[in-house]
């Protein structure tokens, strides 16, 4: 059976949207990956852009608010990841029967400076910091949760 993973961030509009997608992508078979953020903004387009160059379509996610999925109770965590910074994930809910909660801090893609294509350089950075962290994850995770 497949663990449940909660990504949040303050919007929902890059970092949870693009850590959940690639959890999906990357380790699929074992966990189910969704986001939320503190308070949902729009989905960003540098976001959408980086993802579609990996062949990962998120253009019709909406962002939602961890409040919402926290208050709806639908679903028992076995993962919630802030990759916000600490300061902001600190203002995040605890969720009944999370078995473990962790916090990987990545920039805020909506406060990049420079040009577009600056921009889009930098948020591809970010892409793939969280993909290797994503990746990091799976190895640790993926064989022994599905022991337990």
């Amino acid at each position: 059976m497949k663990k449940n993973v909660l990504f949040i961030c303050v919007q929902n509009s890059a970092r949870s949207q693009i850590a959940a997608a690639l959890l999906n992508e990357t380790c699929g078979d074992y966990f189910e990956a969704q986001s939320a953020g503190l308070e949902p903004g729009v989905l960003n387009p540098l976001a959408v852009e980086a993802l579609q160059e990996r062949g990962i379509d998120i253009s019709r996610n909406k962002t939602q608010s961890v409040f919402d999925v926290w208050k709806s109770a639908q679903y028992i965590f076995a993962y919630v990841i802030t990759v916000c910074s600490e300061s902001e994930a600190a203002g995040c809910p605890i969720f009944a029967g999370v078995t473990t909660r962790l916090h990987w801090s990545f920039p805020d893609p909506s406060q990049l400076t420079g040009t577009q294509a600056e921009k889009l350089a930098k948020t591809r950075e970010l892409v793939e910091e969280i993909r290797a962290k994503i990746e990091e994850f799976c190895d640790e995770h993926c064989e022994l949760d599905l022991q337990t």
